[in-house]
Parts: C-alpha cells; sequence; structure tokens
C-alpha cells in the first residue's frame, strides 16, 4: 500500500511538472500575444539616448584616427577644412561598423540599447525571442530609410494593426513595451 501511495506521488508529481511547463509556455504566449507594440515618442526618445552614446564612439574614433595620422592631414582652403579622401573614407567604414555593432549587438544579445532599457522597450522577433543576426542586420539596414525619408517607416506604426514600423515588419522584428516591474538584464 505504500508502494502504491509512492508510486501515485511520483505519477501526480510528473503530472504537476508536465502541467507546469506547458502553463509556463502558455503564460509565455499569452505574456507575447498581451505585449504592447511601442509607440512613436519612446522609440524615439530610445533613439536619442542612442545617438549621444554613438556619437561618444564616433568622437572617439576620429580622436583615435588624428592621433595615429597626426593633426596635420587637414587643410584650409578658402574657409573650407578639407581632409585626406583616403582618411574621410576609413573614417566613415568606422563610424558605420561602429553604429551598426553597437545596434545589433545589444538587440540580439538583450534585445535592448542603453536607450531601449531607460524606457523600458525591447526590440525581439515575432515570437517573443532575442533576434537574429539576420534579422538585426536587416532592422539595421531597413530603419536608416525609414527614418530619413521623412519618417514614414516610423510613420507606419499608426497605420499598421500590431503597431509596428515598416523596418520591423520586413525584419521579422517587433519593439514592445517591457512592464514596470522588468529587469533590464
Amino acid at each position: 500500500m505504500t508502494r502504491t501511495r509512492d508510486k501515485q506521488d511520483e505519477n501526480s508529481g510528473a503530472a504537476a511538472s508536465i502541467k507546469t511547463s506547458t502553463e509556463a509556455s502558455t503564460d509565455a504566449a499569452a505574456e507575447q500575444e498581451a505585449a504592447v507594440s511601442s509607440g512613436l515618442l519612446r522609440r524615439l526618445a530610445a533613439l536619442l539616448y542612442d545617438a549621444f552614446l554613438v556619437a561618444a564612439i564616433w568622437m572617439t574614433m576620429g580622436f583615435a584616427l588624428q592621433f595615429i595620422v597626426g593633426a596635420d592631414t587637414s587643410q584650409l582652403v578658402d574657409g573650407r577644412v578639407q581632409t585626406d579622401p583616403v582618411l574621410d573614407v576609413i573614417l566613415f567604414t568606422g563610424e558605420v561598423l561602429s553604429a551598426s555593432t553597437f545596434y545589433i549587438w545589444f538587440w540580439m544579445r538583450t534585445g535592448q540599447t542603453l536607450g531601449m532599457i531607460a524606457w523600458r522597450i525591447k526590440a525581439v522577433n515575432v515570437d517573443g525571442k532575442l533576434m537574429s543576426l539576420r534579422q538585426g542586420v536587416l532592422r539595421f539596414l531597413l530603419a536608416w530609410p525609414a527614418f530619413f525619408c521623412f519618417g514614414i517607416g516610423y510613420l507606419w506604426l499608426y497605420i499598421d494593426r500590431n503597431g509596428d514600423a515598416l523596418h520591423d515588419k520586413f525584419s521579422g522584428t517587433r519593439v514592445i513595451v517591457l512592464p514596470k516591474s522588468a529587469l533590464p538584464f
């Protein structure tokens, strides 16, 4: 009789653990469905925070490049500063690579840049998981025209029924608002 009770306790414990894992996956799916897409102002505020960080990285790169090649590589001609075109290409390439690395690395690692942490938003794929490298690169490349073409790509979130911007749609990602109780890391 004791064996029967032990066996019943084992079976009920196993069933409870199966039920718990099933409930957890159902809760995660329900939580993803209930996740609210981020609005335009929150996205732009996070972008502004991140712009300060990226600008600091770019300034550091510029100072490092100037330290390496020397300060005498620029000339003042007719009131305009003229620099070596090769250095311009090197600096521009470094700026694009550093900005893309900044965003893609944070999106893939935690789903949040530092500005996104401050504004409690997170970039995830449509399943609510962290985005892949392909999604991150696509999102980064598409976000530039979405912003600089009069913001049409961002304004799309007012038309879209899920509240996603165009670069979110094309990259298979979305930006959600986290609850106040969510921890950033």
